[in-house]
C-alpha cells in the first residue's frame, strides 16, 4: 500500500484543529517511554529501567519523502477535493477545514521543530526521547496530527533495539564468565524474525533495531534500511551464511537424508554452512550421521577468514533440553568416594525426597518410588528409592521408611546428553584459559525456534554448569521475541504538555485518577539534562522558554530540514559505551 501524508493518522485527529481554543498558535508535545512493567525479560536485565532509543532519523527521511510525493508536489485543489471526499464518512462533510491544508501547502515544507536525544542512547523510563512543536502559528494542529504516525513507526524500532540489547547483555555476561570468544558475541544473536513480522517494513525496522547490538541477521530488508538511512554502506552492517531449509533436506525416504548432508557439505568445501537437522531425527544426525561424516567435516578447508564450520540446526522441541540435555545434578563428592555406591545413594536420597516432596505439595502424598540420575565425576548413576508417607493430623510426611533401592552406573542417551555433548564426543573440544570447553571449530550449533531471553540465559547457564564456554551456540532470535511486543511493552506515548493561546503560554498535563500513575504526564516546556554523577538523563518539566533551549534534547529537524545524520557505526558505539 502506498502511504499518503494526510491519511497516516487516526480519524479522531481530523476534528482536533477545530477543537482547540480560539487563538491557539502553538502545541508542544513529547514522546516518552513510561513503563517497563510489560517488558518480559529477566528482572536483572531491566533493573536500571532504561530503553535503547532508535529509529527517528530513518523516520524523518520517510516523513519528508511521503509529504513531498503525496502533498507538496501535488495540485492543492486536487488534494483538498479528494481529501474532503475521503474524510466525509469519518467526520461529516464539514469535519475538516481544508484551509489548514492550503496554508501548509503554500509554505512548501513541514513547519516543525523536533528536538531529540541521540539514537543509541540508553534513556530512563519517564524521560522523553523527543519533543515536537510547530514553528508557524497556523500549523498549531500539525504536531499532534502526526502523533499516530510517529508512534506507530517509533515504538517498535526502540522496543526491538532494547530487546536486542538485553540479549547482548546476557551473552556478554556469559562470555565474560566462561571465556567465550568476545568477537563472536556479535554473531551469537542472529535475527530470524522476518517471516513472523507484520509485513516487510515492520521486519526491516525491527531488524534494524536488532543490528544495533548484533551483526548476525537473515533480514535483508533491515540491512537495506540501515544502508539507506544510517550510512550502512560505509561499514559491515550484518550478514549470514549459506543455510538449508526443510524443503532442501526432506527426501522421499529417511534413508536418503545422510546423502543430502554429504552432498551439501561437499558443495560448500570451505566457510560456514548451516544445515537444518531435525527433519526426521535430530539426535541421529548429531550422533550417527556426524560420526559417518566426520572426515568430510574435518577435511573442509578454511576460507579467507579462517572459517570451515558445519553448523547443525535443530528447529523443534525444548531448546534447553536439545542443546544442553537433561539438567542433571552433580553430586559434590571427593574423588576417593566417587565409586562408593552406598555414599552416592545416601547423597542422592536426600535430593530425590526433597524433589518429590516439593512436587507433591503440602498435605499431599507423593510417589512411593522415585528415581533420578546424578553426575559423579565423569560418570552417571541412576538412584532409585522408596518413600514411606505417614499421615498425621491430615498432613502427609515422609519419615524413616525412606530407603535406597538401587544405585547403578548408566550411560546417557543422546537426548539426555544434549547436542553439545554429542558433538563434543565425536569432534573433541579445546579448553580456554578459564577452564571451559569449546567445540572443535569445524562444527557448531544454532537454535532458532521460540527463543526468548529466559531460554537464552538458561541455555548458557546450563552449558556453563557442564563446563562449556558460551561460544558453543548461536541463537536465532525470531518473531517469538520481536513480534510478541506492543506499544505498551515500554509504555510509549506522545502527549502535549504546553500550548500557546492568545499569546499566553499554558502548561498542560494529564493525571488520570483511575490510573496507577504511569499515565501521569509532564507539564509545560521540558528540558532533559544529565545527572552530574551517574550521567543518566533526567527530565525537568515546567521550565522557561530559555531553559527549554538548553539540555540534551538537540534540534534534529527544523522546517523540513533533517539536521542529524548519524551512521550506524556512531550509534553502535554510543550504545556500547552507554
Amino acid at each position: 500500500m502506498k502511504q499518503t501524508a494526510l491519511t497516516n493518522t487516526d480519524s479522531y485527529k481530523l476534528g482536533h484543529s477545530a477543537m482547540y481554543q480560539d487563538g491557539t498558535t502553538q502545541v508542544y508535545s513529547n514522546f516518552t517511554p513510561r513503563s517497563m512493567s510489560h517488558f518480559n525479560v529477566p528482572d536483572r536485565y531491566k533493573a536500571d529501567k532504561k530503553i535503547v532509543w532508535f529509529g527517528l532519523q530513518g523516520f524523518l527521511h520517510e516523513l519528508n519523502q511521503v509529504w513531498k510525493e503525496t502533498f507538496f508536489d501535488l495540485d492543492i485543489d486536487t488534494v483538498c477535493d479528494e481529501f474532503s471526499a475521503f474524510v466525509a464518512p469519518f467526520c461529516g462533510p464539514n469535519g475538516f477545514d481544508v484551509t489548514r491544508l492550503r496554508e501548509l501547502h503554500a509554505l512548501g515544507y513541514l513547519p516543525l521543530k523536533i528536538k531529540a536525544l541521540p539514537e543509541g542512547a540508553r534513556v530512563p523510563v519517564g524521560v522523553p526521547v523527543f519533543t515536537i512543536t510547530n514553528t508557524v502559528d497556523t500549523a498549531f494542529w500539525l504536531p499532534n496530527y502526526l502523533e499516530t504516525w510517529l508512534s506507530t513507526e517509533l515504538w517498535k524500532t526502540t522496543t526491538s533495539a532494547t530487546m536486542a540489547h538485553v540479549y547482548r547483555k546476557i551473552i556478554d555476561e556469559y562470555a565474560d564468565l566462561t571465556g567465550g570468544n568476545k568477537e563472536f558475541v556479535a554473531f551469537q544473536g542472529h535475527d530470524f524474525s522476518m517471516r513472523g513480522m507484520s509485513g516487510v517494513v515492520d521486519g526491516a525496522k525491527s531488524g534494524a533495531g536488532h543490528l544495533l547490538s548484533f551483526a548476525g541477521t537473515d533480514v535483508l530488508s533491515a540491512v537495506h534500511y540501515v544502508n539507506e538511512y544510517y550510512h550502512g554502506k560505509s561499514t559491515f552492517v550484518g550478514g549470514s551464511v549459506p543455510a538449508s531449509e526443510h524443503s532442501v533436506m526432506s527426501t522421499e525416504s529417511k534413508d536418503e537424508e545422510l546423502e543430502v548432508f554429504r552432498r551439501l557439505i561437499k558443495m560448500y568445501p570451505s566457510g560456514i554452512v548451516s544445515l537444518v537437522s531435525d527433519t526426521y531425527d535430530f539426535f541421529q544426525v548429531v550422533t550417527t550421521y556426524a560420526t559417518i561424516l566426520k572426515d568430510d567435516i574435518l577435511n573442509r578447508v578454511p576460507d579467507s577468514m579462517g572459517f570451515a564450520k558445519v553448523v547443525f540446526r535443530p528447529d523443534s522441541g525444548d531448546p534447553v533440553k536439545i542443546i544442553c540435555g537433561e539438567n542433571i545434578e552433580t553430586l559434590p563428592l571427593p574423588e576417593e568416594k566417587q565409586n562408593n555406591l552406598e555414599i552416592i545413594g545416601d547423597w542422592a536420597m536426600d535430593r530425590i525426597t526433597q524433589r518429590v516432596s516439593d512436587e507433591a505439595g503440602h498435605g499431599n502424598p507423593g510417589d512411593s518410588e522415585a528415581e533420578d540420575i546424578f553426575r559423579v565425576g565423569d560418570k552417571y548413576f541412576k538412584v532409585k528409592i522408596s518413600i514411606e508417607w505417614n499421615r498425621h493430623d491430615k498432613q502427609y510426611y515422609y519419615m524413616d521408611g525412606t530407603e535406597v533401592l538401587s544405585v547403578e552406573q548408566v550411560t546417557l542417551t543422546p537426548e539426555q546428553k544434549g547436542a553439545v555433548d554429542c558433538l563434543a564426543e565425536i569432534f573433541g573440544t579445546t579448553t580456554n584459559d578459564k577452564g571451559y570447553k569449546t567445540l572443535n571449530q569445524r562444527v557448531g550449533l544454532i537454535y532458532g525456534d521460540s527463543i526468548t531471553p529466559e531460554r537464552c540465559e538458561e541455555i548458557l547457564r546450563q552449558l556453563a554448569a557442564k563446563g562449556y564456554a558460551s561460544d558453543n551456540i548461536v541463537f536465532g532470535v525470531g518473531s517469538y521475541t520481536y513480534q510478541y511486543q506492543t506499544r505498551d511493552t515500554l509504555g510509549f506515548a506522545m502527549k502535549a504538555t504546553y500550548r500557546v493561546t492568545n499569546g499566553k503560554g499554558c502548561a498542560i498535563f494529564k493525571d488520570p485518577k483511575t490510573d496507577n500513575g504511569t499515565k501521569k504526564s509532564a507539564r509545560g516546556l521540558l528540558c532533559v539534562h544529565k545527572a552530574p554523577l551517574s550521567g543518566d538523563y533526567i527530565l525537568v518539566d515546567g521550565v522557561s522558554a530559555e531553559g527549554e533551549e538548553k539540555g540534551e534534547l538537540k534540534t534534529v529537524y527544523l522546517n523540513g530540514n533533517i539536521l542529524v545524520d548519524d551512521s550506524i557505526e556512531v550509534i553502535r558505539a554510543r550504545l556500547a559505551s552507554a
